[in-house]
């Protein structure tokens, strides 16, 4: 694990993107992983982990998300929400999709784009440390604990997106038979 010393969270609205209706653009990742699991010594499985952040207003979990600035793409946006915000780098994949929703703290919509991030490094060290825990956990869990549905909707695609792909590399190793 590598130390973050000198990395700190952006501040401020002042490049804030919003959209043609004037709602707030915020972007997230799930950040995934593979645990693998020996079932027995021919049998290596690989489980599906998502990574969960708790939220600084509340006491739900969620996944780290936040402010789309001017100065900065979409996947530079997303992956730098989350190295915020859980302290993982890793390989930011196409978008998930994209939702409105109405903020819980204040009284306005926002639109929100979310993409799966691949984790390939998980620091010690990072700039909300101090006010967030995260927890690596089953898709199945954290869909019980996040506190957006649009995440969960979120969830839920990249979980069908994932088994999609493991059922073609499935189907791409099997051998034909000729009849």
């Amino acid at each position: 694990m590598v130390a973050a010393a000198g990395l700190v969270s952006r501040t401020g609205r002042h490049l804030q993107r919003y959209d043609i209706r004037g709602r707030r653009q915020v972007v997230g990742c799930i950040p995934y992983r593979y645990k693998t699991t020996n079932k027995s010594a021919l049998d290596n499985i690989e489980e599906l982990e998502v990574l969960v952040i708790s939220s600084q207003k509340g006491k739900g979990m969620l996944f780290p998300k936040g402010g789309w600035e001017t100065d900065e793409s979409i996947t530079e946006a997303a992956s730098r929400e989350t190295l915020e915000e859980a302290g993982v780098r890793g390989i930011v994949q196409s978008e998930l999709g994209s939702w409105s929703f109405k903020s819980k703290t204040y009284d306005t919509f926002y639109e929100g784009y979310m993409f799966p991030l691949l984790v390939k490094e998980q620091l010690e060290f990072w700039p909300e440390k101090n006010f967030r825990q995260r927890v690596w956990m089953s898709a199945h869990e954290a869909r019980e604990v996040c506190q957006h549905w649009w995440m969960k909707e979120a969830l839920d695609a990249l979980v069908g997106r994932l088994s999609s792909q493991k059922k073609q590399q499935i189907e791409e190793v099997m051998p034909c038979s000729l009849s």
